[in-house]
């Protein structure tokens, strides 16, 4: 996005709003501190209330799975969501089994998205000490690949058997443990290697690393542009990752190497965003949006991760299977403000 153009929005949003007091209240529904999911709706809240749009209560450490549905059916004004989960509700199938397919396509077409993030980018890291040789070097190791269930654990492992041709249980010895523990889990040494979704950097990489030096593989040019791959990423909620190995290792430091086989590094990332309700007034909704875009500056500079999790790129994971598209008073304040959005991931 051109300077020029933030700026300009950021001028017209003060110039809107200049000496309104927010008459708006919202609620609304995110993940728990520390994750791009969470800063996202804790930022917007933020300039929503000081710019004058909208006073928003947010309650974190939400259960997503049923925040979406909450702003499905008009409970909650705004939440943070993978977008796997509203295909999975369009579906009726997994956590929403008991709403069935008619109902579930029914109120995953309620949903709206307003701004994007990443999750976290799947990619193997180990210690130094362990000797780890690359993805080619797990077959017999011990892998920590998620917690015991949910999405996360079914990509790593899914990503572990296209790269690696291994399956956990017979090829590996798959470890699963809580997220609040995985920290702790790294740092005692016991798993040999490390396959999961984080930012750079993340508490998972960086406490780790005071206990030692750790190395990080790209996915190998081969695996990336297989078929398999492709098709696995272009799955609703996940997206091809990319990022220059230098650039990563500036925000990681001296404790992180990072292997490639030329100078990009490769994954694939879960990918999410901000959603309310369809029915959402067009004008509250361009003005959340507009202070979110116009403080982008802002947003990115509160985390360390902040430059590497998309929040200035709408199309990330859009169209195709993901069922989810942007409120059409969304996408207006991105594209005036000089970003691209596909027709396709625009709700007519």
């Amino acid at each position: 996005m051109k300077p020029m153009k933030l700026i300009a929005a950021a001028v017209a949003t003060m110039t809107m709003v200049s000496g309104a007091v927010a008459q708006t209240n919202l609620t609304a529904e995110t993940a728990s501190p520390g994750g791009a999911t969470h800063l996202s709706l804790a930022h917007l809240t933020e300039v929503a209330g000081t710019s004058g749009v909208a006073n928003i209560q947010l309650a974190d450490g939400q259960t997503l799975t049923n925040s979406i549905q909450n702003v499905a059916e008009g409970k909650t004004d705004i939440a943070g969501t993978p977008y796997i989960l509203p295909f999975l509700m369009s579906r009726g199938v997994g956590p929403y089994g008991s709403l069935g397919k008619e109902k579930g396509a029914e109120l995953a077409s309620n949903l709206r998205a307003i701004n994007p993030f990443v999750l976290g980018i799947f990619f193997l890291f180990a210690y130094d000490s362990k000797g780890i040789g690359g993805w080619d070097d797990l077959k017999g190791r011990k892998i920590y690949n998620g917690p015991p269930r949910g999405g996360a654990l079914t990509n790593a492992r899914s990503m572990i058997q296209i790269v690696a041709g291994l399956k956990d249980g017979e090829d590996y010895e798959g470890m699963q443990i809580n997220w609040g523990q995985g920290a702790t889990l790294i740092s005692s040494g016991e798993p040999d290697a490390v396959v999961l979704p984080e930012l750079f950097p993340s508490p998972r990489l960086t406490i780790p690393s005071a206990a030692g030096k750790m190395t990080g593989w790209s996915m190998p040019i081969e695996a990336y542009e297989s078929e398999a791959m492709q098709k696995y990423m272009k799955a609703p909620g996940s997206a091809p990752w990319t990022s220059s190995v230098a650039s990563i290792q500036d925000v990681m430091g001296e404790d992180w190497s990072f292997v490639s086989e030329d100078d990009t590094f490769r994954a694939f990332a879960t990918i999410g965003g901000n959603v309310v309700n369809k029915n959402m007034d067009d004008a509250l909704v361009y003005d959340l949006v507009n202070v979110y875009i116009a403080s982008l500056k802002d947003l990115m500079g509160k985390a360390p991760y902040g430059e590497t999790v998309g929040y200035d790129f709408p199309m990330q994971g859009m169209c195709g299977a993901n069922p989810i598209q942007y409120h059409p008073a969304a996408a207006r304040a991105w594209r005036e403000a000089g970003f691209e959005i596909d027709d396709c991931a625009v709700a007519q």
